[in-house]
């Protein structure tokens, strides 16, 4: 038996409690893995509440809450290639399985290996935050010296986006509350305060002839609001918001593939895509660090350390 966090029913977050449950069989194309380090994400609370029903992976209540880990193998389903009992690994648990867990099961096409110098504390923010920004970038695909808005640079994949932009020489610009501010410029990115100042009017002061690029993590009027500041509307790519086509823009295409994943590990160890780690919970306090991402106060990424 071990522990797992996550909720009996879909609602708010009265519906969560912590259950102990035996160590999950890993079904065709699954992993076992001893959870190390869980990341937690705003999709967590969105699946809690039932609103992404087509990644509930259908397992019956309770269901464990969160999709991305990093830990050890212990067992392999059928029809597993590439992986080995023993092997750090780190990916997304794509099938239901949750991963605020002691144990979970893990999707082995969207699993990879941690590569050696990578902790697994990093390695587990690279499922979601890591890979959407590569894809987001990769997306885009702008020359050195373009210039880019990340509106809503505070979170987690906001300021993975800013991370990785300089590698790819890009200049960037970023909006957010003032509580984000200080770890967005601490990385370089140039700060517009949607609590002080009007952001349309702050980022064409900056940037008068238009962004050549923008990513979006907000949606809705944000959305709306600061697509005009793209040059070019197919250039305005949303994390989030399908309305962003009624805007000319693209949603990012999301590769949650063993091959891109291993490729953000490779960034990460290479110190170009490292992520900005602002609070580690024990498994314990998991209620605390999904509250602090439901309520918007996250700064960066925060993750559950489980073992």
């Amino acid at each position: 038996m071990g522990q797992a966090w996550g909720f009996g029913r879909f609602g708010g977050p009265e519906v969560q409690e912590f259950f102990d449950r035996p160590d999950p069989g890993p079904g065709p194309g699954e992993v076992l893995i001893r959870v190390a380090v869980a990341g937690v994400n705003p999709l967590d609370h969105l699946l809690r509440a039932g609103l992404v029903p087509g990644l509930d992976g259908g397992r019956p209540f309770p269901r464990v809450l969160g999709m991305e880990a990093a830990g050890t193998v212990l067992a392999l389903g059928a029809d597993v290639d590439g992986l080995a009992v023993g092997d750090a690994v780190f990916g997304f648990a794509l099938t239901g399985g949750g991963t605020y867990a002691e144990t979970t099961v893990l999707s082995a096409a969207n699993t990879a290996r941690i590569p050696a110098g990578l902790s697994a504390t990093v390695a587990a923010t690279l499922p979601v935050a890591g890979t959407t920004a590569v894809d987001a970038l990769d997306q885009l695909g702008l020359p050195a010296g373009a210039t880019i808005l990340v509106n809503g640079v505070g979170g987690g994949v906001g300021l993975a986006v800013a991370r990785l932009a300089p590698s790819r020489q890009l200049r960037v610009i970023g909006t957010g509350s003032a509580a984000k501010r200080e770890q967005a410029e601490a990385i370089g990115v140039r700060f517009v305060d949607y609590t002080a100042e009007d952001v349309v009017t702050a980022a064409r002061g900056l940037v008068p002839d238009g962004f050549d690029g923008i990513v979006d993590l907000v949606g809705g009027p944000s959305l709306r609001a600061v697509a005009p500041l793209a040059r070019d509307r197919s250039a305005v790519i949303a994390v989030g918001d399908q309305s962003v086509a009624e805007l000319g823009g693209r949603s990012v295409e999301r590769r949650l593939d063993r091959e891109n994943l291993a490729r953000s590990a490779q960034l990460a160890l290479e110190g170009v895509l490292a992520p900005v780690i602002t609070a580690i919970h024990p498994l314990s306090d998991a209620p605390a660090a999904l509250a602090t991402v439901e309520n918007g106060h996250a700064s960066g990424k925060v993750v559950i350390k489980v073992t």
